[in-house]
């Protein structure tokens, strides 16, 4: 079919997606909103267990795959070699155990407090430029992401560590109520391999909660290009760019999709990645340790788990488990506060990038993730947060200062997941209104309008956002 063609096509769909949302605050209220998953992915159990539900309406074949996917998410690896040579290969540095280590519950992870608090779920990625594609060149001692653990038989040496610790940024909304963001500040410390190269960039990149992703994946490209206005064409000062990374098992440049810069085009790949740099797993997709020259040298003789580590079959499994995770629904959707929340939100634009409605493709193989109607809120493209939020570290098509639009789904329930309500790339904002306030470029105006608001306006807003 013509590219263009299929541009028409998607901006249609986009039309006819707007005539029946709620963006305009007369409208009746939408019987189906509650449905943040469409039909057959959302999930009505709202207790400490509701990223983990799977979906409805999968086969029997599907529903084995996800408990055995779930129990391999959750497994911790060993260091080989081990009795249980299916779990063995750990290593020999790496960040976590096991997904669940950093993905609790399917959940998201919780920064360091104070500089005396381990890094789980907190991964810092490195890089001292970018390769003809745009791939990010790994820091030549380290790698691409600093390991903070490693195995202890035989003995090998961490990376390193990080401490944190967060300054206080004093402001005032326009009514005159005051309000404290925070601001971290990280120190390298106790680094095993030498310097880090002159020329090293990092990002603090916290672990996201993982329900709803085998949807996000399900969006057709050209509904998700056609969202992208990467030269600000309509001047309304929002200018969404797709990401454009390599996939591995394609062998070519794709569409990204996943990741806080959206540098993984496929939950594949993001699976195998995070095998590959998380716990030191290999598997068909990358199927070496990812240590300097230096350290395969150091390290040569360390047995491994396997080649692959991870075979195929069971990356399959761990991957569908991950597409097949249930989203929350809505809590308090006809809540009169949260009906004016909802039209403040968008009367402030935010739905210019957390965009609220697709419908997803025809083309999976799990059928139940076919033609369901969702509200993720993201648009899955790159936009501006302006220096404040800056790592100073491009990957791909991405800018120092931009990132991925995260969707809001499932937002209001990280306390009863996770015991927490960190937000943003690096956990810094401790609720919503902190995340809020931390907004900058694209959505600077967006920021300021609602420091304009009234105090109980700007709790209605956020008790919106709260019942996605």
């Amino acid at each position: 079919m013509n590219k263009n063609l299929l541009y028409v096509l998607a901006l249609v769909f986009i039309l006819e997606a707007c005539k029946t949302s709620s963006n305009d605050p007369n409208m009746p209220i939408d019987a189906t909103e509650e449905l943040s998953g469409g039909e057959n992915f959302t999930t009505f159990d709202f207790s400490e267990n509701t990223f983990g539900r799977e979906g409805k309406n999968i086969t029997s074949t599907e529903s084995n795959q996800f408990v055995s996917g779930n129990s391999l998410f959750r497994a911790n690896w060993v260091s080989a070699p081990s009795s249980v040579q299916s779990l063995d290969g750990l290593g020999p540095i790496f960040n976590g155990i096991s997904c669940g280590s950093c993905h609790f519950k399917d959940g998201r992870a919780k920064p360091p407090q104070n500089s005396s608090e381990p890094l789980n779920g907190l991964l810092f990625r490195m890089s001292v430029g970018l390769d003809n594609i745009g791939n990010a060149i790994p820091e030549p001692n380290y790698g691409s992401q600093l390991q903070d653990k490693a195995i202890i038989n035989p003995r090998v040496l961490r990376e390193g560590g990080v401490s944190v610790r967060y300054e206080d940024i004093n402001g005032n909304y326009a009514d005159g109520m005051p309000y404290t963001i925070r601001k971290p500040i990280y120190d390298f410390v106790g680094l095993n391999y030498g310097a880090f190269n002159a020329n090293m960039m990092y990002s603090p990149r916290i672990a996201q909660q993982i329900p709803g992703l085998g949807l996000l994946e399900n969006i057709p490209e050209s509904v998700i290009f056609a969202l992208s206005d990467e030269n600000d064409s309509n001047n309304d000062g929002i200018s969404g760019k797709a990401n454009m990374v390599w996939d591995v098992a394609k062998q070519a440049l794709s569409l990204g999709r996943f990741g806080w810069k959206a540098n993984v085009p496929t939950l594949k790949q993001q699976t195998a990645g995070a095998f590959n740099g998380d716990i030191g797993i290999t598997t068909s997709l990358f199927p070496q340790h990812d240590l300097t020259t230096n350290q395969q040298n150091m390290y040569a003789n360390i047995p491994n788990g396997g080649n692959p580590e991870v075979d195929d079959n069971a990356l399959e499994k761990i991957v569908n488990y991950v597409k097949m995770l249930s989203v929350p629904a809505r809590r308090d959707f006809k809540d009169a506060e949260v009906l004016q929340g909802k039209t403040l939100f968008n009367k402030l634009n935010c739905g210019s990038c957390h965009y609220e409605k697709f419908e997803t493709g025809a083309n999976s193989p799990i059928v139940a993730l076919n033609n369901q109607k969702i509200r993720p809120y993201t648009d899955l493209l790159l936009h501006d947060m302006g220096a404040g939020l800056a790592d100073n570290r491009p990957d791909y098509k991405a800018t120092g200062t931009e990132w991925r639009t995260p969707p809001l789904w499932g937002i209001g329930l990280l306390q009863t997941v996770n015991n927490h309500t960190f937000l943003l790339h690096d956990g810094r904002a401790r609720n919503v209104e902190e995340a809020i306030l931390w907004h900058a470029g694209e959505a600077e105006k967006s920021k300021n309008d609602f420091k304009k608001l009234s105090s109980q306006e700007r709790k209605n807003l956020i008790k919106f956002v709260n019942s996605l």
